[in-house]
């Protein structure tokens, strides 16, 4: 059983995949739901200090590198821009505009991608943790009821 409870957790560890793949797969092991969900939330929510802490800085070291430079320029570039067009359009509900960026389960709106937006937006540290983590939760609420539905007809 804590085989299976590591599994969930690093899975919501992965970009892209996160808790919303994380969390059908707990059901998909039979795992309780509660507890997926918390452990779900613990380790799609672990990266999250690091990445706003350190990706801004890693993308600028890795910029002017021979073979990853024009990717990370390129990711720079493609965040500042993004993140341009979201504070123009949110104004002063950034905060909100993140939170329903990170909760609403679509591809690439996870954590990762919303803590990374935050940090090139220089959005103060706590504002934004805390706007991922409550975008996260809204997530997991969602998966939550949609793997209860699709599983709970299968079984």
């Amino acid at each position: 059983m804590l085989k299976k409870y590591a599994w969930i957790f690093f899975v919501s560890m992965v970009p892209l995949i996160e808790l919303r793949g994380a969390i059908p797969i707990s059901q998909g092991l039979e795992l309780p739901i509660m507890t997926s969900y918390v452990v779900c939330i613990i380790g799609n929510m672990l990266p999250v200090p690091f990445i706003f802490l350190f990706a801004r800085k890693v993308l600028e070291w890795g910029a002017d590198k021979p073979l990853i430079g024009p990717f990370f320029s390129w990711c720079l570039t493609k965040g500042e821009h993004g993140g341009k067009r979201l504070q123009e359009r949110a104004g002063k509900g950034l905060f909100l505009a993140l939170l329903l960026f990170v909760g609403i389960p679509l591809p690439g709106t996870g954590a990762w991608t919303g803590t990374l937006a935050a940090s090139i937006l220089d959005m103060d540290f706590k504002s934004s943790v805390l706007a991922v983590m409550l975008g996260v939760l809204l997530a997991g609420v969602i998966m939550m009821v949609g793997s209860i539905g699709v599983f709970g007809v299968l079984f």
